[in-house]
């Protein structure tokens, strides 16, 4: 839907008076990213760290493609064969819209290594970026 100018000056007058409200503010300013893609961004770093810069070996046949700037709504990454960039993903870990629901789905989740992917993927959604679970 367009906007048009005398809607937007509608708009910006709101936010004007909104602007001048004294009451004190309770939440942080929106930084513009969805839920989803915060959700992910905090994923993707965590994957990234602990997956390929560690040089994992259980992850070193695979290297990560991010599309976390995504404009359809659904930021993700990708683990995709080392020697085949272009190729089919094995792993897509995605969020949707504005939910902080990390889906994860491919071929790798069913071969040994996808109970360890779901439990790390669980742990970085949480807010603990650490690399190993802890007992």
């Amino acid at each position: 839907m367009r906007l048009t100018i005398a809607r937007l000056a509608l708009l910006a007058a709101g936010i004007g008076l909104a602007s001048c409200q004294s009451s004190p503010k309770t939440t942080p300013a929106p930084s513009g990213k969805s839920a989803s893609l915060l959700a992910m961004e905090q994923v993707a770093i965590a994957a990234h760290k602990c997956w390929i810069a560690s040089k994992d070996p259980a992850f070193k046949a695979y290297q990560m493609a991010n599309e976390l700037n995504s404009y359809s709504g659904t930021p993700r990454f990708l683990l995709v064969p080392a020697k085949h960039y272009g190729g089919k993903p094995l792993l897509v870990v995605q969020a949707q819209g504005n939910s902080s629901r990390v889906d994860v789905f491919g071929p790798l989740m069913n071969e040994p290594l996808g109970a360890r992917i779901s439990s790390d993927i669980a742990r970085w959604q949480a807010g603990n970026s650490s690399c190993a679970a802890t007992a």
